[in-house]
């Protein structure tokens, strides 16, 4: 094994063109540990395959790279888990690392390496670690990402909704933990939903635009602008919800929408919560769901000088908040009991939650949604101020091993 560390690998990282990532990072792991067969796994726009990057650069741009299932993978077991999985094989050990940043799991590095010692090991997570850093940071040079993402076709409706999103579908903090999953109706849609961490607080918002068809797009994009607008602008959040109103009541009037807004305080937990006319969110605390009680203001965009009730509700560490929009409840997602998997998935991590979630909705739908399908799940820890995450992920939080 080699000397060279983690500062020449991002050194190697910056000086190389932004779709060499994988390569880059192949070759300081095969200078340093003897490495062959390195690459790298992206999971999917849908989390349900695993798509294979060719670690050279003369590979492509990413399309037609290989897809793997994740169900009974050692890719899934180290995407619920976090922490990697090895096997012995000819001339050496399989390793699968995750390659994570804050929570949000971007997929999982695997290589092959002569002989395998927990020191070797530790370094190995800490190069996939840093592999999650340059990914996020190159890929916003280039679409290789995108690319190896798509397993599936992306309709217009669905590109427009996901460059709404945040970067990140997942986030950990040492209060929190917030994950949200997005799928696409067939036709055009038009929810959304977005997440922002201040220095004191947690924003969060789900909406959704009534209709479907080009004008509910144009509809969820001006609530996510408007809600950002006013949330960096230091609105409050009755003040967010009177920006968004009037965003729809000036430029497309008429056209409606559901929503909810929030704020949480990340000192003691407190909970603020517009609700504009849209389903309560389902609570988990003590091993009951229950859905709150919520007085509902009226849909963004349907009347002008209407104020937004802020309401008020302090979370408990332990407590897990979800919030879903009609496309998971209605129509023939209505077969789908929410509450029940919330209950049998309290032991997961809210990344597998989401996942859970929107497969139950898909299977009832046949996999044809006629409305968007939107959950967030937030988990509230408490006011702590720290979290064991030394490879992008806390693993005292993270999912058992799934059963197969």
């Amino acid at each position: 094994m080699q000397t060279g560390g983690l500062g020449a690998l991002l050194t190697a990282a910056e000086e190389a063109s932004p779709v060499e990532s994988v390569d880059v990072t192949a070759r300081d792991l095969q200078a340093r540990f003897a490495a062959r067969d390195v690459s790298f796994l992206l999971v999917d726009i849908v989390g349900e395959r695993v798509v294979r990057l060719a670690r050279t650069p003369d590979s492509g741009d990413g399309r037609g790279s290989e897809q793997i299932p994740l169900p009974g993978s050692p890719y899934e077991q180290v995407l619920h888990t976090q922490r990697p999985w090895r096997a012995a094989v000819d001339g050496g050990v399989r390793v699968v690392l995750p390659v994570t940043n804050r929570g949000d799991c971007l997929g999982v590095l695997e290589l092959t390496v002569p002989s395998l010692d927990d020191a070797a090991l530790a370094e190995l997570g800490e190069a996939a670690h840093a592999l999650a850093y340059i990914i996020v940071t190159d890929r916003r040079f280039t679409d290789l990402y995108h690319f190896g993402e798509r397993t599936t076709p992306v309709n217009l409706a669905a590109e427009i909704q996901h460059q709404l999103l945040p970067s990140a579908d997942c986030c950990e903090a040492a209060q929190f933990t917030i994950a949200g999953a997005l799928v696409p109706a067939d036709q055009i849609g038009g929810d959304t939903y977005d997440y922002a961490l201040s220095r004191d607080a947690l924003h969060l918002s789900i909406t959704d635009a009534v209709g479907h068809d080009v004008r509910s797009a144009l509809v969820a994009t001006l609530l996510v602008a408007a809600l950002r607008g006013a949330r960096r602008a230091g609105c409050t959040l009755d003040e967010q919800a009177a920006k968004a109103n009037q965003a729809l009541l000036e430029h497309v009037p008429g056209a409606t929408a559901t929503g909810q807004l929030a704020r949480v305080d990340l000192t003691d937990g407190h909970l603020d919560l517009v609700n504009a006319g849209h389903y309560p969110p389902l609570l988990l605390r003590d091993d009951q769901v229950k859905p709150l009680d919520l007085r509902a203001s009226i849909l963004f965009g349907a009347a002008e000088g209407t104020p937004f009730e802020v309401q008020h509700v302090p979370l408990h560490p332990g407590d897990r908040l979800v919030l879903f929009t009609d496309g998971m409840v209605e129509r023939d997602a209505a077969a789908v009991d929410l509450a029940d998997i919330t209950w049998r998935t309290r032991a997961l991590h809210p990344r597998e939650v989401v996942r859970t979630l929107t497969a139950a909705v898909k299977k009832a739908c046949a996999n044809h949604l006629r409305d968007d399908a939107t959950v967030a799940c937030l988990d509230w820890h408490g006011p702590r101020t720290n979290r064991q995450a030394a490879t992008g992920a806390d693993t005292t939080t993270a999912s058992a091993s799934p059963t197969t």
